[in-house]
């Protein structure tokens, strides 16, 4: 992270024009995010003012740099806590995920997240993976969500389990808890795509066509109702797809929300000592082995 740097605009910065431009290419170890981040908190000046990425500087004019993060700072730090591991061997870990409590940091600096706690305890799962915040981690599940995690400790094993789940033959299995009555085994299918009205959350769509930049995703939920108590069915899901909250986006869609979810029911969330959660758990896993290729499958059990 660079700090408190000052420089003056000279003539070549001035044919560059904005001062967002500038900086990138003064600081090219930064990314353009970064610095847009920057402008919003108020860490570049010119002149000892605050002024707008769109500003062009005189020739001249001192800028500074107050703090901006470069691309070797997009990392997760270590954070002393337990986890609670239900599968491990030299290529892959499982994790028992508390609902409530993230998988990942979204951005740099972050705590209080599964990688966090990971990178504590294996600091070696920060060379593995596609995206710095997200060491060595092969899916995720949602904050408020609880069960397995599943995470490669090689980036043999990584790109060998990623690319099962790219072609959908990792068979997850879920248990929730929904509202209302569910008798007979069933399934939904449908396109789901982000929705435009309600950040972070998802919506049923048809299969085409869509507006220009929307993204519509293809999944399937199966469920099985396992037992019936005071108007709520505990249902087993199992899940190949991977769209984000598809679970939860679907079984609403028919009628039946998760209890304590309250983006897609009307409850309010359940509470826990990790946070916010809902009646929905990771159970099991089934996918082939990244080394010895034999099946593989991993229970844990959810608490609710």
């Amino acid at each position: 992270m660079l700090h408190n740097i000052a420089f003056t605009i000279e003539p070549s910065d001035v044919k560059i024009g904005r001062l967002d431009k500038i900086i990138l290419a003064r600081f090219p170890s930064s990314t353009r995010a970064y610095v847009h981040a920057a402008f919003r908190a108020d860490m570049i000046h010119v002149d000892h003012v605050s002024r707008p990425k769109a500003f062009n500087p005189p020739c001249g004019a001192v800028v500074t740099v107050l703090s901006l993060l470069e691309r070797q700072d997009r990392s997760v730090i270590p954070e002393n806590g337990d986890i609670e591991i239900v599968w491990s061997d030299a290529d892959l870990l499982a994790i028992n995920k508390p609902g409530g409590w993230p998988c990942h940091p979204v951005s740099p600096g972050e705590f209080g997240t599964l990688a966090n706690r990971l990178v504590a305890h294996y600091p070696e799962l920060n060379r593995i993976g596609d995206d710095p915040l997200m060491p060595g981690l092969l899916h995720r599940i949602d904050t408020g969500t609880s069960g397995i995690v599943l995470c490669a400790r090689s980036p043999e094993a990584f790109t060998s389990v990623r690319s099962q789940f790219a072609k959908h033959s990792v068979k997850k299995v879920y248990t929730a808890i929904v509202h209302g009555t569910i008798r007979e085994t069933g399934g939904v299918s449908g396109y789901l795509a982000h929705s435009t009205s309600f950040r972070g959350r998802m919506r049923v769509v048809g299969p085409g066509p869509h507006p220009r930049g929307e993204r519509a995703m293809f999944a399937e939920t199966f469920y099985r109702p396992l037992n019936i108590r005071d108007g709520q069915t505990r249902l087993e899901v199992t899940i190949y797809t991977g769209v984000t909250h598809q679970i939860r986006c679907q079984l609403a869609s028919i009628g039946h929300p998760i209890v304590g979810d309250a983006v897609y029911g009307t409850t309010a969330p359940l509470k826990g000592v990790h946070g916010e959660y809902h009646h929905l758990h990771a159970t099991a896993i089934e996918l082939l082995h990244p080394h010895t290729h034999a099946h593989l499958g991993i229970i844990c059990r959810p608490d609710f």
